[in-house]
């Protein structure tokens, strides 16, 4: 494999950053993006009523309204086919680079991501489209990168799904491969396991500098190291505050043995009214017109079959109220708490959903933020 120029330190890479304002990297202690808004019913899997709607119109308005609210952060899913059930869970969806070029014409502040499973998209396509987006946006620009996990989606694509580790390896050469192009001034010749390239070049570079926001997901041994060493910011996994705290340490601990730091992104969707009661009829709504059918499915496919049916049933609880992330659920005094618990326990942001994107996130701007303000959450 063919060495890479020196990287920059951390430190210089994060004074760069915040010099250059991007959104990501500015004062406030809880980051906020909004997460899911490119698939059809967004990140719940329930047939409760809503008025949000898979229309370039309706992402546009969303959008919009989180840039007014002073979100970091417009963050998609990036599927390619629905995942089953009644409700054939994202089955409709929009491609995530064009989505975010196209929001960030629409947008002034706000980072607009786009989410790539890696084996879809060749490295010297995605380095070119993101530095494209990147200057359509003038420096907004962020990127989310997947190794592919659902396995139907992958065969798609003519191929297998590669073992667990593999697809790292594959990660690690092809994010290699995409910041040659983006920061190096000669032509990019490459010889790994996965990728020969010979003689590519990029021209213009991104605006950011040295490169675009780089986010992960990856919480197993393998993926850890790779976004420790590759990534700016990990979305970490968890059941409450207390496992957000043990997996903020671990993740953190990993990257400082590198020299780096991460910020740690949390997601989940908000469930909120005014009163606790009107809290609980909400959710109990949601489940009980909740997608069970596509919710055994993926739990299945995780292996919680082998659990507790406790374990089990949270587990399908947690997909149907959002992609199995953590919900903040009760008044906006009791979601602005759990915000402060999650801050406590390590965690900079979070990229949330909700049932109505457009209702309910004007609802967060009047009722919540003000909240989160009070607290020291945002400025």
């Amino acid at each position: 494999m063919n060495t890479t120029a020196p990287a920059p330190s951390y430190e210089e890479l994060l004074q760069a950053r915040r010099a250059s304002g991007v959104a990501m990297f500015n004062d406030n202690v809880m980051k906020l993006g909004i997460f899911g808004a490119n698939c059809s019913h967004g990140l719940m899997a329930t047939h409760a009523e809503t008025s949000y709607e898979l229309s370039w119109e309706h992402t546009r308005r969303i959008a919009q309204i989180a840039d007014r609210l002073g979100f970091e952060a417009m963050l998609p899913v990036a599927r390619y086919r629905g995942m089953g059930g009644e409700t054939n869970f994202n089955g409709s969806n929009f491609e995530t680079h064009t989505w975010a070029a196209g929001l960030a014409q629409a947008t002034e502040n706000i980072m607009v991501f786009s989410t790539t499973h890696v084996p879809t998209k060749h490295p010297i396509v995605a380095a070119k489209e993101s530095v494209t987006v990147d200057h359509i946006s003038n420096g907004r620009f962020g990127l989310n990168m997947t190794m592919g996990w659902y396995k139907a989606e992958m065969e798609m694509f003519g191929g297998t799904q590669r073992e667990h580790d593999a697809r790292y390896r594959y990660g690690s050469e092809w994010i290699e491969i995409v910041k040659r192009m983006w920061t190096e001034d000669v032509a990019v010749d490459f010889t790994g396991e996965f990728f020969e390239i010979k003689d590519a070049y990029s021209d213009p570079k991104p605006v950011q500098v040295p490169y675009p926001v780089l986010v992960n997901a990856g919480n197993s041994p393998a993926g850890l190291e790779f976004c420790a060493r590759e990534c700016d910011f990990n979305f970490i996994a968890f059941a409450d505050p207390e496992e957000a705290r043990t997996t903020a340490a671990r993740v953190r601990s990993i990257a400082h043995g590198q020299g780096r730091d991460l910020g740690i992104l949390g997601y989940g969707n908000i469930i909120c009214r005014d009163t606790e009661k009107e809290t609980r009829d909400f959710l109990s709504h949601i489940l009980d017109r909740g997608d069970w059918e596509v919710a055994r499915m993926v739990s299945g496919g995780l292996g919680a079959e082998s659990g507790s049916f406790d374990k089990v049933k949270l587990l399908q609880e947690r997909f149907i109220l959002g992609y199995g992330g953590y919900p903040l659920i009760g008044t906006p005094e009791q979601v602005v708490e759990q915000m402060v618990e999650l801050s406590k326990a390590g965690v900079n942001g979070m990229m949330v959903g909700f049932l109505d994107y457009v209702e309910e996130l004007q609802y967060f701007g009047e009722r919540i933020l003000p909240l989160m303000k009070e607290a020291g959450l945002r400025n």
